[in-house]
């Protein structure tokens, strides 16, 4: 089999994982700040290349959002993986990317224990999990007034209902499986930005050195 894209003992990638209005982007802009993460945010990414001229994937992924569907994994691995290349060549992954070194958020990602096999298997293998928590009312009330003005298809009260329904419980899944991780960080984001802030910052500081002592160890995700 062949080995991943990017060597593990030179790129951290740490997933972000929580409910759709958990505040999973709020906190990784100011991560970025913290510690020089290059931010990718997996819907993101699926919203600019439903609009991509020539995309042979756009009409996929727009009725996946539409519905609150799960875009193929195929799909959203290959977007995570060019972005990825594109940030350590623009140097836009933190200080040592002309050797390749970067630090890496993907927001959003996986949704499923067989993304993150996947992505492990065939980019690069993830050093931990950042999930953030909080309650139904906290997320639906964020993403109305989110939707006041994003300008985002999917910040509806009905659409929110459909990626509550597929997402939280795929998002409780993996979290539930990577223990074996070890670092699998949960943040109770139902406070205010600024003390999320504060624990993210907190927690996020403390696992940085772990993954450097943890160049050559190897982990399952089963």
């Amino acid at each position: 089999m062949a080995s991943p894209v990017f060597d593990h003992s030179k790129v951290t990638v740490v997933f972000v994982l929580g409910g759709p209005g958990a505040g999973k982007g709020t906190q990784c802009a100011y991560l970025v700040d913290d510690f020089g993460f290059c931010h990718l945010s997996a819907g993101d990414l699926l919203r600019a290349e439903q609009h991509r001229e020539g995309s042979e994937f756009g009409q996929l992924i727009q009725t996946c959002i539409k519905e609150g569907t799960i875009v193929p994994m195929e799909v959203t691995i290959k977007l995570l993986e060019n972005a990825m290349s594109a940030a350590l060549k623009e140097g836009r992954a933190g200080d040592g990317w002309k050797e390749g070194r970067g630090r890496f958020l993907v927001d959003g990602f996986p949704r499923k224990m067989d993304q993150a096999l996947k992505f492990d298997d065939e980019v690069c293998m993830a050093s931990a999990v950042l999930f953030f928590s909080t309650t139904e009312e906290v997320m639906l009330s964020r993403l109305l007034e989110r939707g006041k003005t994003s300008g985002r298809e999917d910040d509806n009260a009905e659409s929110i209902k459909k990626r509550f329904s597929t997402s939280l419980p795929l998002n409780f899944r993996v979290k539930t499986y990577t223990p074996q991780l070890g670092r699998v960080i949960e943040i109770d984001s139902s406070p205010a930005v600024e003390t999320v802030h504060a624990r993210a910052k907190e927690a996020v500081g403390k696992l940085l050195p772990l993954c450097k002592q943890a160049d050559h160890q190897t982990r399952s995700w089963i």
